[in-house]
């Protein structure tokens, strides 16, 4: 299969603790994003400067930016969201990476969820777009973003068509086009879990037609209904070597937002199951799984409770002869006891039921794959 070039990143310490319990200590984030960054992810999201007020649990970014020790070759990014942010972004780089500016229109289609989260409607934000990109042409910037939120249908108004979703990017791309950029990319955020395979692909396709010259893509998925997995492989599927696509998650799928009305039950796609996707695909990812796994067992320490994801539950599908199951496990019934793939008989020394009286042998008992 002809498959685009992906760019992962990694969203735990911006999804994650910007929602979980204000009290998490700094230490942990320290030490979690130190092991993140020994996974071969080369992208993370470490936070976001914003108002306490609003996220308290962001309160110690800056603090954060101070103790951990950043690995060289991975990007450590913030969500540039105006330019009082790009400034003190500018501060504290490094360790944070400062990427080429790009005049971003971002809109979140369902205007509830738009007023919910900003406090500002869709005809405020649109309104306010020209001198916005005017500053941006006056600062140099050539290149442009756009991108919509809620895209496929909101928990308050219902489904969203496909003539409506793209009737806005066709808005924003033609504002931008009309007053002189180039636009580099498109984003499509599925803010509250309405999206579906079906609708992505078409979506894709017709972006593609309408749009061919546009190579660049960039999907937030948000999972509270189990189908961002599903649509993200809808989408990968419909593009090709000539595309690229930014997608973002987190460990574990955690995460969420404060103002759709599922909290941290909204999650993302879950960066082992996904990462696991791609290696059973074929596709190169340059990130260690099992370093993966252990960093979601990490973050489930630090919050208290289980994740999301699957692969950090039951291990990677075991496809050498190593990894095989022994045939003579005994019945495997809790969560600690799956850990077998990685802690072996250790993981269920405490159950020990089997209803065989016989070790497991025969000619179907095989060491490698058939």
């Amino acid at each position: 299969m002809n498959w685009p070039q992906i760019i992962y990143s990694e969203e735990a310490m911006r999804e994650v603790f910007g929602i979980e319990d204000v009290n998490i200590p700094l230490e942990d984030k320290v030490r979690l994003i130190e092991a993140i960054s020994e996974t071969g992810i080369q992208r993370i999201s470490v936070g976001a400067f914003v108002s306490p007020k609003f996220v308290p649990q962001m309160a110690a970014f800056e603090k954060l930016l101070t103790r951990f020790n950043p690995k060289e070759g991975v990007s450590y990014l913030t969500f540039l969201h105006n330019q009082k942010a790009k400034k003190m972004a500018e501060q504290f780089s490094p360790p944070l990476t400062i990427e080429e500016e790009r005049c971003t229109l971002f809109i979140d289609i369902c205007d509830i969820h738009q007023r919910r989260n900003v406090n500002r409607s869709i005809q405020q934000i649109m309104d306010s777009w020209p001198d916005h990109i005017q500053e941006a042409k006056d600062r140099g910037v050539k290149t442009a973003s756009v991108a919509i939120a809620s895209a496929w249908g909101s928990n308050f108004m219902g489904t969203f068509t496909q003539d409506y979703r793209l009737s806005m990017l066709s808005y924003e791309i033609q504002l931008i086009e009309s007053m002189g950029l180039k636009v580099h990319d498109i984003g499509l955020h599925d803010s509250q879990s309405f999206c579906l395979p079906h609708l992505m692909e078409a979506d894709i396709t017709e972006i593609k037609r309408r749009w061919p010259h546009i190579k660049h893509f960039h999907l937030h998925m948000h999972n509270a209904r189990g189908m961002a997995m599903p649509s993200i492989y809808a989408a990968l599927k419909n593009m090709d070597a000539s595309d690229t696509v930014l997608i973002e998650g987190t460990l574990g799928g955690i995460g969420g937002g404060q103002y759709c009305g599922n909290g941290v039950a909204s999650g993302m796609v879950p960066t082992e199951d996904f990462i696991h996707m791609l290696n059973g695909m074929g596709i190169p990812s340059g990130i260690d799984l099992q370093k993966v796994i252990d960093c979601v067992w990490m973050l489930e320490e630090i919050i208290g409770r289980p994740t999301m994801g699957h692969v950090s539950k039951a291990g990677p599908r075991p496809i050498e002869a190593a990894g095989f199951y022994d045939a003579n496990l005994p019945a495997i019934e809790t969560l600690k006891a799956a850990k077998h793939f990685r802690h072996g008989s250790k993981a269920y020394e405490n159950e020990t039921y089997s209803p065989w009286n016989k070790p497991i042998t025969g000619p179907y008992f095989k060491t490698s794959a058939f």
